[in-house]
């Protein structure tokens, strides 16, 4: 059964592969995509039933024993967020059969989405610090594709942005494993946590731990996200979607598992510039989300806003905070997802981006319109929608710690999200429709997949306390990372 964990990463693996061959079969293509989604989903679900029952597992890959060899390890935290992702890009890849275009279907769209989910994926499950920068760089290789498929000139400039942004960050990633391999000899991550802890975290460790901040800070959009708004923006929403939903996700949960497992040992260094990240992300992801006035960079400032939050969490350090991370992260996973597909919609039922040109949608599309609404509720983080019980835990570690500025800028960042997406819902849904005739576009498919993810928000957090019996399991190994060493290392 250990090697259920290599199948979440050989299925769309071998799907992408399978979808090369298929360029001009559009229907065969989706059919093929959605049966390798549902198939990933289950999978994802017995992993997490697993690991709840039996604890963390492992594969060691050729039989090599740790810390030699390539390693996979399946604990809880990483099993909720494939479980989670996989949903997610479920969900997506239903939403780009009615919107992305046959054009660009035809140009390999779902072959690049897959390999896109075979770096997501193996960024989750790997144990191994260098096969984390190869499996960062197949999600961002897939990602240059997906950004630029359409060749319109607002892709092409912001891809080259994007491009050199993230071909800086893996410079910085070989650069900074490169270093810790120098230091400690090894590059298993349960084993680089006991090496690291013998070495003493002074010195060039700690100087290695920021260089590994600033790489996963610049993929994750943590205060280092001047590319993020503007890029984007470019590609279709379906794109948008899942950049927004998992590429960033990717960036934090390498930040969670880097400084809960292995710079551990000298939080008082590493704790400060965390903090002030966290504080300076929502601040100013905050304003950019009440500044602008077309769809998309509201949305993508509001991303923004979501990492800074996480990131609070980890930089309070508490198991009630760790824990409040955890259930906030999966819950903008879904949230975020269903934001830009209602994002998505509202502009294709506009027929435009900017707010200005919108107005009276209420009265032609009522559903599209309350499912944004609540969405709103569940992203500021009003009971008992998904969002609440994150945020409530995170404020709560940051309030017992003494943390108090950054607690108010997480409550006032939660102020600026509300007042942010309402301004979308008021502008685009209430008021005079304008004078231009709207666009006639079929939503209904569209609708009922935005419709599915709201129904997984509303249940999480319905099924809060539900859902913590599971987040606390992960919360257990960030608080106590001796659990995983020792699962990885029994061998």
């Amino acid at each position: 059964m250990s090697n259920l964990l290599v199948l979440p990463i050989l299925i769309p693996l071998c799907t992408a592969v399978i979808l090369i061959f298929l360029k001009e079969r559009i229907r065969l293509q989706r059919w093929i995509s959605s049966a390798s989604g549902l198939l990933n989903i289950g999978i994802a679900a017995v992993l997490v039933s697993r690991v709840h029952d039996k604890g963390i597992q492992t594969l060691q890959m050729g039989g090599w024993s740790p810390p030699y060899g390539i390693v996979f390890v399946g604990d809880m935290l990483a099993s909720l967020l494939l479980l989670t992702a996989s949903l997610v890009s479920f969900a997506i890849l239903l939403y780009s059969f009615r919107s992305i275009g046959e054009e660009r279907e035809r140009f390999y769209y779902y072959t690049f989405f897959h390999f896109l989910l075979v770096g997501v994926y193996g960024s989750f499950l790997t144990g191994d610090i260098f096969n984390l920068f190869v499996f960062f760089e197949v999600m961002l290789i897939s990602s240059y594709a997906l950004i630029s498929i359409g060749g319109t000139k607002l892709q092409l400039r912001e891809t080259s942005k994007y491009l050199l942004i993230n071909i800086v960050s893996s410079t910085l990633f070989v650069a900074a494993v490169a270093y810790l391999y120098a230091a400690v000899g090894t590059l298993n991550m349960a084993h680089l946590s006991q090496r690291i802890a013998e070495a003493g975290q002074d010195g060039v460790l700690n100087v290695i731990a920021i260089l590994f901040l600033i790489v996963f800070s610049l993929k994750a959009g943590l205060f280092l996200f001047y590319w993020l708004p503007g890029s984007y923006s470019a590609p279709p929403a379906a794109v948008r979607a899942l950049f927004g939903a998992l590429l960033t996700k990717v960036g934090l949960y390498a930040i969670i598992r880097t400084f809960t497992l292995l710079f551990v040992n000298d939080p008082g260094f590493t704790q400060p510039w965390i903090t002030w990240m966290a504080a300076a992300t929502m601040i100013l992801g905050g304003l950019g989300a009440v500044a602008y006035q077309d769809i998309p960079r509201i949305l993508n400032y509001n991303v923004i806003i979501s990492v800074g939050f996480v990131a609070f969490g980890l930089a309070v350090g508490t198991p009630d905070s760790l824990n409040g991370a955890v259930f906030y992260l999966l819950h903008d996973m879904l949230a975020k997802a269903l934001m830009f597909i209602l994002g998505g919609i509202i502009i294709s039922a506009a027929g435009t981006e900017h707010l200005k040109n919108m107005g009276g949608m209420i009265r032609k599309y009522p559903l599209i319109g309350w499912m944004f609404f609540i969405l709103a509720l569940a992203l500021v983080g009003i009971p008992p929608l998904s969002g609440f019980a994150g945020k409530v835990m995170i404020i709560r570690g940051g309030l017992d710690t003494g943390m108090l500025t950054l607690s108010l800028i997480g409550l006032a960042s939660s102020f600026l999200v509300l007042y942010s997406l309402m301004k979308v819902f008021r502008l685009a849904f209430w008021g005079n429709e304008p004078e231009k005739e709207l666009p006639k576009v079929n939503l209904k498919s569209a609708s009922a997949v935005a419709a599915g993810l709201l129904v997984l928000v509303i249940a999480m957090g319905i099924g809060a306390e539900w859902v913590y019996t599971y987040v606390s399991q992960a919360g257990d190994i960030l608080v106590s990372p001796g659990l995983y060493i020792e699962a990885v290392m029994k061998e």
